[in-house]
């Protein structure tokens, strides 16, 4: 039952990181003179999506003790764990330049949060398939 509750908090915590990290702690950049908006700042807006998704599946693993539904949960907080490292990188993407603030502070943030979430998500479900072996799940 510990493990259930700590995995489920810990998802809850990177998700929320990954969902409020851009817009308050490692911010991306200020809007254009124009009023216009670069592509990191819907690199931002898209991992509020994804970081609220981490974390809902988060409070439902911490809830939820049927092992395999909780194997179905971490499986999608990994998922959603891919999506939000492939957001800044590969799907949306950011400013050209190195020097701006979503290169240098909020992507690389995000890139850690996203791997610390894909280790202990796939050690947990690691952890959940190995249960699985050691006892009939019916």
């Amino acid at each position: 039952m510990k493990i259930r509750i700590f995995g489920g908090i810990a998802a809850i915590a990177l998700g929320l990181l990954i969902s409020l990290g851009p817009q308050f702690l490692f911010k991306v950049c200020e809007p254009m003179m124009d009023g216009g908006f670069m592509k990191c700042h819907w690199s931002a807006q898209a991992e509020i999506g994804v970081g609220g998704l981490i974390a809902a599946l988060g409070i439902a693993l911490a809830f939820f003790a049927a092992p395999k539904l909780r194997l179905g949960l971490a499986v999608g907080v990994f998922l959603s764990g891919v999506l939000a490292l492939l957001i800044p990188h590969a799907l949306i993407g950011g400013c050209g330049m190195a020097a701006m603030a979503c290169r240098k502070i909020a992507f690389p943030s995000i890139t850690v949060i996203s791997i610390l979430l894909l280790i202990g998500s796939g050690a947990y479900i690691a952890y959940l398939v190995r249960q699985k072996e050691t006892s009939s799940w019916s």
